[in-house]
């Protein structure tokens, strides 16, 4: 299983919202450029993780996008779900899939099962907030440093 870019600039724009939790709005255009990201690119991931009910739009001059809730409150594998779709390796293992004919006899099955869930363990045991704090103490230390 590949990442997209798509789900890395998801999980990196919910960590920027993240760092500038307040209650003013940020603008795509700063968004976009504080990431690296083009602003119609970043469009559509928002648009994907408002639709998920993950960032909450403004209109107006003083509109743009805030998280919609708390950090703490979105893991890493929720964010990636939204964008990203499923998390699983192989397609039997598929939320509503089909039992494939052979897997009462597959012998790889049970290893693709154990992958699963070592990814979902992963993405689902870290939250944006989780991402901030870290952020926080590695510019923190990187500020001793000079």
């Amino acid at each position: 299983m590949k990442i997209s870019t798509r789900g890395r600039y998801a999980v990196r724009v919910m960590l920027d919202l993240a760092l500038r939790d307040t209650d003013a709005c940020i603008k795509v255009k700063d968004i976009a450029a504080s990431q690296g990201i083009s602003e119609k690119y970043l469009e559509q991931i928002i648009a994907a993780l408002s639709r998920a009910g993950y960032v909450k739009s403004v209109r107006g001059a003083q509109g743009g996008y805030r998280l919609a809730g708390a950090p703490k409150n979105y893991t890493v594998g929720m964010v990636l779900r939204a964008t990203e779709g499923s998390l699983a390796p192989v397609s039997c293992l598929e939320e509503g899939a089909e039992a494939c004919e052979r897997c009462d006899t597959c012998e790889t099955l049970a290893v693709w099962k154990e992958l699963a869930k070592a990814i979902n363990d992963v993405v689902d045991g870290v939250t944006i907030a989780d991402l901030a704090d870290r952020h926080k103490k590695r510019t923190e230390a990187l500020d001793y440093s000079i």
